[in-house]
């Protein structure tokens, strides 16, 4: 590729600054991270949209986050009965070799996932639309809107969060008080995350939280009230 060329390749240019901008400044935290291995507190289960940014959200550097993301921030079951997925194996990787100490849920406000789930995916689309029954739990026997997505994606996480659960070796940590799990729905519009309160069974803004979210969870109560099992 010529300079001229390169000049207009916006990815190559992005590695570059990387390797002779932010590297240099960083460099003795990546060679520690590789004398000492990593060792990640946390497990952040989230969703592939590019306008979640985990390392934004959290504050969080190289070596603190183990991070496994796919369309709508999904934790298949651990029976198996929805095929093997690379979650599940992150899932057992980060709490049986990295002994994370806490794992998130993170889902956000206008999800494609959900919207997918209720308007549908083209035939073609056949991988798609078999992950997207992942959300069939969490989904409201109403038609499409802006309300129904909202409390959809909330209903998602907490269904992650029961699924998570269903791991024994999640299970075992959480019961022992080794592990916390955390459920946050981004309103990205307003900039905030709201976690899923497991004592009041619903989500409070983190300004107004007395936590970021611990399980083991109940039942979910919908703002108006109704509480549902998912």
């Amino acid at each position: 590729m010529t300079d001229k060329a390169s000049e207009k390749d916006d990815l190559l240019l992005r590695l570059r600054s990387f390797h002779s901008d932010y590297f240099p400044l960083h460099q003795q935290r990546f060679q520690d991270l590789v004398a000492q291995g990593q060792h990640p507190k946390t497990l952040f289960i989230g969703c592939s949209d590019s306008r979640l940014v985990p390392y934004l959200l959290t504050g969080t550097g190289p070596g603190e986050l183990f991070i496994v993301r796919n369309v709508g921030a999904f934790v298949p079951p651990y029976d198996g009965s929805h095929g093997l997925h690379g979650t599940m194996a992150a899932v057992e990787f980060a709490v049986l070799n990295l002994k994370v100490e806490r794992i998130i849920v993170c889902g956000h406000t206008h999800c494609g996932a959900i919207r997918a789930a209720y308007e549908g995916v083209p035939d073609e689309a056949r991988n798609l639309k078999a992950w997207l029954k992942l959300a069939d739990e969490a989904i409201l026997p109403v038609q499409s809107s802006p309300e129904a997505h909202y409390r959809s994606e909330q209903r998602a996480v907490v269904l992650q969060l029961e699924r998570l659960m269903e791991y024994p070796m999640v299970r075992r940590q959480v019961e022992s008080g080794h592990l916390t799990l955390h459920g946050w729905h981004y309103v990205i519009e307003e900039g905030e995350i709201h976690v899923f309160d497991a004592q009041r069974g619903d989500f409070v803004p983190a300004s107004q939280a007395s936590n970021s979210g611990t399980g083991p969870y109940q039942a979910y109560v919908e703002h108006d009230g109704q509480i549902l099992d998912l």
